[in-house]
C-alpha cells in the first residue's frame, strides 16, 4: 500500500485504477472523487455499488423470526398481555438503553400491557440487571422482566428470577461470554447459535426486531415514533452504519425530516441544529449527547419520559435540564482529558515505553470517562482505559481501543483479575479491585507487545480519493450524499489535494483552531483545522512552498447561506 507521512498521521493512499474510476463515474453520473471513494472502499462490481448506494428492505432486512428465541419471547409477551401480568422493562442508562426502553413502552402500552420500566442509576445501582431489582420486582408482583441493551452477563439475577418464578427475557447485543445466563429466552444476534445474518445491531435494533415480530403477529403497524427511537439509539451506540443498520438509519432520517417530533425539535434547538434536513452526523454530535447526559449525570428515567412525552411544556422543561447537563458534561470531559494529557506531558504516563493509556481517579464521574477514553484514542492512537475509584477499593472503568487491538478479547485474557467485564472489540466496560490494577496494566502491556507492531501503534489516516479544488461544486456535495449516512465503518470520506499553496496567511483562533486559504487548480478555498494549534507555526513557515492537504468536504449552513467548506485533518510536505 502506498503511504505518505503527514504531520500527525501516516496517510494510506487509495490504490485504484484510473480507468475503473472513469467507468464508474460515467455509469452512475458521479464526480470522479466520489467514484474513487467507492472503489477504494471495496465497492467494485455493479452489484456491490448498487447494494451500497440503494438500500432496500428486501435485500438488507432479514425477518425477525430468524433471531433465536424471538418467536418464543413474543408468545410469552402476548400471554402476559392476555392474562394481565405485570411486565417490567429493565434498560440501561445510555442512549441505546434509554431509546430501547422508550421503544418498549410506546409499543407495549397500546396493546394493553401492564408494563413499567426501570433504568438503573449509574452511581447508585451500577450497570445491568441485579438480583436486588429482581427481588423487588417479585415483591411487587411482576411475572415477566424484559431486559433491553443489557443482560447477557446477568447470571446471578437470571438464577434468582427463576427461583422467584419470574420469566426473564434478555434482549441484548453485547458479546456473550463462554456461556449465557439461564433465562426464559435470550434474543441476541451475537450468540453463536443464532441464525440471524446481521450481527451488529444496536440494543435498540434488537428491541425493534422483537417488537416488529410482535406487531406482525397482531397484524398491525408499529407506531411511527418507533423509527425515530431506532434511529437515535443506532447512531448513538456507534454500531457499523452498513447493511441493515444503514437501511434503518436512512429510513429513520427520512421519517424525522418529514415529521414533527416534540422531543427532537427541542434537541435540535438545544444543539443549534438549524438545517432543514438533518443527517446522521447532526444526531451523533449534537442531538444524542444531550440524551446521554441524563444517563451519565442524573436520573436516566427522565430520558424515556422526554422521548415519548406528548405534553409540550413538560418536554421543553426536561429539554432545558438536558441542555444544562450536557454543558456540564462537556466541562467535566474537558477537565478529565486535560488531566490525562498533563500526566502524559509530565511522563507520568510515558508513551515511549507504555503502549496502553491507563489512568484512574476518585474524582472522575464514571458516566463521562468513556467519552474521554475515546478522545484519548483519537489523540494518541493507543488503547485507553480510564477508571473511577470507589471508596470500597473497586476501580470501575471504560475501555476504548484501536482497530488493531481487540479489547474484549484482551479483557477475556485478564478475566482472572477482573470482577466483571463486557462490551465489544473497541469499546468495553470493566470493574476490578484497585489492588489488581498494576497486574492488569502489566498484562495488557504484554498482550499489546505480543499482538501489535510499531506500525500498528502509529496513527493512520485512510485517504479515500484525490480531489481537485475546482471540482468542489454543489454537484460534488450532492454526489457525496449518496454515501451517507456517515458513521462507524462508513466514515465521511477523506480527500487529499496535492501541490496546494497558501494565499491567505494562517490565523490562530481561540489558541486552538487554524484558519487559512489555499490555492490550487485555479481555485481559492478556505480551510479550517480544529484543535490543531501546533500546525500554526508550521504553516506560517511554508511561505509559497506547496504541500499536500488531507481534508473533509462539507456544507456549512449559516444565516440562510450554504457554503462548501474544507475541514483540514493533516498536512504533508513529502
Amino acid at each position: 500500500m502506498k503511504t505518505l507521512q503527514g504531520n500527525k498521521y501516516l496517510w494510506r493512499l487509495p490504490q485504484t485504477d484510473a480507468q475503473q474510476v472513469a467507468q464508474l463515474a460515467a455509469q452512475y453520473n458521479l464526480s470522479f472523487s466520489i467514484a474513487q471513494t467507492l472503489l477504494s472502499r471495496g465497492f467494485k462490481t455493479r452489484e456491490d455499488v448498487d447494494s451500497f448506494l440503494f438500500s432496500s428492505f428486501e435485500r438488507d432486512v432479514a425477518h425477525s423470526s430468524l433471531m433465536k428465541d424471538a418467536q418464543k419471547s413474543v408468545e410469552r409477551i402476548l400471554f402476559a398481555i392476555q392474562h394481565n401480568e405485570k411486565i417490567l422493562v429493565f434498560g440501561d442508562y445510555d442512549v441505546d438503553g434509554i431509546t430501547s426502553s422508550a421503544l418498549m413502552m410506546i409499543c407495549l402500552l397500546p396493546l394493553g400491557a401492564q408494563v413499567n420500566f426501570f433504568l438503573p442509576n449509574r452511581a447508585r445501582d451500577g450497570y445491568g440487571l441485579s438480583t436486588k431489582v429482581v427481588e423487588r420486582a417479585a415483591a411487587n408482583g411482576y411475572k415477566l422482566i424484559i431486559t433491553v441493551d443489557n443482560g447477557i452477563t446477568a447470571f446471578a439475577p437470571a438464577a434468582r428470577a427463576k427461583e422467584l418464578g419470574i420469566d426473564l427475557i434478555i434482549t441484548d447485543h453485547h458479546r456473550p461470554h463462554e456461556s449465557v445466563p439461564e433465562a426464559f429466552a435470550i434474543v441476541n444476534p451475537n450468540q453463536t447459535d443464532c441464525s440471524y445474518p446481521f450481527k451488529t445491531l444496536a440494543g435498540v435494533g434488537v428491541t425493534f426486531k422483537l417488537l416488529s415480530l410482535l406487531y406482525e403477529l397482531k397484524g398491525i403497524s408499529l407506531p411511527s415514533k418507533a423509527y425515530e427511537l431506532l434511529l437515535l439509539g443506532t447512531i448513538a451506540d456507534v454500531v457499523p452504519l452498513l447493511g441493515e443498520n444503514r437501511f434503518w438509519v436512512r429510513y429513520g432520517l427520512n421519517y424525522v425530516n418529514n415529521a414533527d417530533s416534540l422531543s427532537l425539535n427541542v434537541l435540535k434547538t438545544n444543539g443549534k441544529v438549524s438545517k432543514a434536513i438533518i443527517d446522521a452526523s447532526d444526531i451523533g454530535f449534537s442531538i444524542a449527547p444531550q440524551i446521554n447526559a441524563l444517563g451519565r449525570l442524573e436520573d436516566p428515567r427522565q430520558g424515556v419520559k422526554f422521548l415519548i412525552g406528548s405534553d409540550k411544556k413538560e418536554v421543553e422543561e426536561v429539554g432545558k435540564v438536558l441542555l444544562e447537563l450536557n454543558e456540564r458534561r462537556k466541562e467535566i470531559e474537558r477537565s478529565i482529558f486535560n488531566q490525562v494529557v498533563q500526566q502524559i506531558e509530565e511522563k507520568k504516563i510515558d508513551l515511549a515505553t507504555e503502549k496502553v493509556i491507563v489512568a484512574a481517579s476518585r474524582g472522575w464521574p464514571a458516566g463521562v470517562i468513556g467519552l474521554v477514553a475515546s478522545r484519548l484514542v483519537s489523540a494518541y492512537g493507543r488503547p485507553a482505559i480510564l477508571l473511577h475509584l470507589t471508596n470500597d477499593g473497586i476501580a470501575k472503568g471504560s475501555c476504548r481501543s484501536i482497530a488493531e487491538f481487540n479489547m474484549f478479547n484482551a479483557l477475556n485474557s485478564c478475566k482472572d483479575l477482573l470482577h466483571q467485564f463486557g462490551g465489544h472489540s473497541q469499546a468495553a466496560g470493566l470493574s476490578l479491585s484497585v489492588d489488581n490494577l498494576p497486574k492488569f496494566k502489566e498484562r495488557l502491556e504484554q498482550l499489546v507487545a505480543e499482538q501489535l507492531t510499531p506500525e500498528d501503534l502509529q496513527q493512520k489516516l485512510r485517504i479515500d480519493a484525490q480531489m481537485n479544488l475546482g471540482d468542489l461544486t454543489q454537484k460534488f456535495v450532492s454526489d457525496m450524499q449518496h454515501l451517507q449516512p456517515f458513521g462507524n465503518e462508513n466514515p465521511a470520506p477523506v480527500f487529499y489535494a496535492q501541490d496546494v499553496v497558501i494565499v491567505q496567511k494562517p490565523t490562530l483562533l481561540k489558541d486552538a483552531h487554524v484558519k487559512l486559504s489555499i490555492f490550487a487548480d485555479g481555485v481559492i478555498k478556505p480551510v479550517i483545522f480544529f484543535n490543531r494549534p501546533e500546525l500554526f507555526e508550521m504553516l506560517l513557515s511554508f511561505g509559497q512552498d506547496s504541500f499536500s492537504l488531507a481534508a473533509h468536504v462539507s456544507e456549512n449552513h449559516w444565516n440562510g447561506r450554504v457554503n462548501i467548506e474544507l475541514t483540514g485533518i493533516d498536512i504533508s510536505k513529502e
